[in-house]
């Protein structure tokens, strides 16, 4: 087993030192220690470092990844794993609504300010929730040609 220190395993993973450091710090990620107290990360690390981008990414926090990482792991998945994995995905489910709801609002705003026409039909000063997320145009095909 070949050990990789901190500044291999930031250069294989492109993650920043102190971004490994604190995943040590949360108990994601763990090292030895050197007799001189250099980190060392054996040859599953940059497996691990990318497993952890993959669920910050998807919003996860480390309590969440700390909780989920044994069933990982183990390669099979406790039915409390499995709820937090329900409830997290909901979450994300929830937010991506939300997302798609504030880019069709800016869309509206981008029409408004780009479009005489649409100022006078449509004022964007309707709630969000009243708006449609549904729409296949975006503000950016609407531009006006140079």
């Amino acid at each position: 087993m070949a050990a990789v220190r901190i500044g291999d395993l930031s250069a294989r993973t492109g993650m920043s030192v102190r971004a490994l450091r604190y995943y040590e710090e949360q108990e994601l990620l763990p090292s030895d220690r050197s007799a001189s107290g250099q980190r060392h990360y054996d040859d599953t690390a940059v497996d691990r470092v990318r497993l952890l981008q993959i669920f910050y990414r998807a919003g996860l926090s480390s309590t969440s990844i700390r909780l989920l990482l044994p069933s990982v792991e183990a390669g099979t998945a406790a039915p409390e794993a499995i709820e937090h994995l329900l409830d997290q995905r909901e979450a994300l489910e929830s937010r991506l609504r939300e997302l798609e709801a504030a880019a069709s609002r800016l869309d509206e705003v981008i029409t408004a300010a780009t479009d005489p026409l649409q100022r006078c039909r449509h004022p964007p000063t309707a709630p969000l929730e009243q708006h449609s997320t549904g729409s296949t145009t975006t503000a950016r095909d609407r531009r006006p040609s140079p």
